[in-house]
């Protein structure tokens, strides 16, 4: 018998503007939607350069996380989409000083563009406890 798909919804992390959950869990793993720097309080793009755009993902992800159960020290893999590999520097500094020691794998690739004019975007998979 397969494990049920269990949407996780948090009123901390913007919600879904799309036919999409925040993220399912299904066993005792987690996958999130991505997550571009959408303040869930406004549901508008914060405003700032690749840095503030990246930490407020960032929040937005733990929001999911927590509402699950989990940290970013779960977390097993993440894929960051910036719009401009020349943020990569900034967006990583960022990102390595709230993941601390902890280094899940990742994957960072460029694309054309994102919704609402986004610099980032990033989703993760987590393994929860």
């Amino acid at each position: 018998m397969s494990e049920p798909l269990i949407p996780v919804s948090v009123p901390d992390a913007p919600k879904a503007i799309g036919p999409y959950a925040q993220a399912i869990r299904v066993g005792n793993l987690l996958f999130t939607a991505g997550q571009i720097p959408l303040d869930p309080a406004t549901m508008k793009l914060v405003e700032g350069d690749i840095a503030a755009q990246t930490a407020r993902v960032l929040s937005n992800l733990e929001a999911i996380l927590r509402g699950a159960g989990a940290t970013l020290a779960d977390v097993v893999k993440t894929t960051v989409f910036l719009a401009d590999m020349k943020d990569f520097a900034a967006m990583n500094d960022v990102y390595a000083a709230r993941f601390g020691a902890h280094r899940p794998a990742r994957s960072t690739v460029q694309v054309a563009a994102l919704p609402a004019g986004a610099r980032i975007e990033i989703d993760l998979v987590a393994k929860l406890p």
